[in-house]
């Protein structure tokens, strides 16, 4: 028994291989050993990003061409073309930080003046909104004209006036979507109150800002890293 079962252990480690027809079997499974790859270093920021690939931290593997790819407002990694086994290194991620707000959800309003001072650009229709939001004086929220679409409240419109104020709709905003080192791109939005009262925000650009934030971010990075791209050691795609 002891034998046969060594004869056994033996035969384990003896892989053969047969051609049948135009394909090739093997008499054993085969595992694949990988390459080693190394884990991307993880940052916060545009600039973060920046400082590593010029700073030659890693001189050996960094005088090879590099690929950045702008996978989206909040995600950049930086690569290296495929090894043995068409695996790519991946070197350096940037992860934006950014402020919370939900689209599509009902705030009351207090939050919703907080939200709108700490997560969006200042500019003309964000002014306007918190002119409103922050001076209501009722909760009714009434829907005014044949349209289905304009509202108005009561809000206080001097140092002593009440009067019956249109909510402004639909609105061009700039949030807080993508990394602070680069402009954020302004969209439309619908803004909607209900009794309460409450407010809320919907995205009404189909996505088109993200394209515009892309761009940004690639412009951004090709001014950073404008002479290592002229020497051809680095690739931006987006």
């Amino acid at each position: 028994m002891l034998k046969e079962a060594l004869q056994y252990l033996i035969q384990l480690g003896n892989v053969d291989t047969l051609e049948i027809g135009t394909q090739t079997f093997s008499t054993q499974k085969l595992q694949l050993v990988p390459e080693d790859t190394p884990n991307a270093l993880q940052v916060r920021s545009l600039s973060g990003l920046v400082d590593y690939l010029i700073s030659g931290f890693d001189m050996d593997e960094l005088s090879k061409t590099k690929m950045i790819h702008i996978i989206s407002p909040t995600e950049v990694i930086a690569f290296s073309t495929f090894n043995r086994d068409y695996q790519r290194n991946e070197y350096i991620k940037a992860s934006a930080m950014l402020p919370s707000f939900s689209f599509d959800r009902w705030y009351d309003s207090e939050e919703f003046n907080i939200k709108l001072q700490s997560a969006f650009c200042p500019n003309n229709d964000r002014d306007i909104m918190l002119q409103v939001v922050g001076n209501i004086r009722e909760e009714n929220v009434r829907q005014v004209g044949d349209d289905g679409v304009s509202q108005a409240v009561q809000a206080k419109v001097g140092v002593a006036t009440v009067a019956t104020v249109q909510v402004p709709n639909p609105v061009i905003l700039a949030p807080f979507r993508t990394f602070v080192e680069v402009g954020q791109p302004e969209s439309e939005f619908i803004f909607r109150m209900k009794n309460g009262p409450s407010c809320a925000l919907f995205e009404a650009d189909g996505g088109a800002w993200k394209l515009a934030a892309m761009r940004n971010i690639k412009e951004f990075l090709q001014a950073a890293l404008e002479s290592e791209i002229e020497s051809g050691k680095i690739v931006i795609i987006a």
